[in-house]
């Protein structure tokens, strides 16, 4: 059984009020807010695993050996 290995991409912004956001590239919907692009990047990672997780439980992907890389880009 071989490997599959997933990269997302996460594009960073700043928004006008200072917050940051963080959103997976690839996995529509998936963002999320941070006071720092790092700690945007860490909720966002999370989500994105949660949904890969959720997709693998209902059958929407196939639950074979993942490697999964998040590769924050700049914006």
């Amino acid at each position: 059984m071989g490997t599959d290995i997933l990269q997302f991409d996460i594009e960073t912004e700043q928004e006008q009020d200072g917050r940051w956001i963080a959103e997976v590239v690839g996995l529509p919907g998936v963002l999320a807010y941070g006071k720092t692009t790092e700690e945007a990047i860490t909720k966002v990672q999370a989500l994105g695993l949660r949904v890969i997780a959720d997709r693998i439980e209902h059958g929407e992907a196939h639950p074979a050996l993942l490697n999964i890389t998040f590769a924050a880009i700049a914006a």
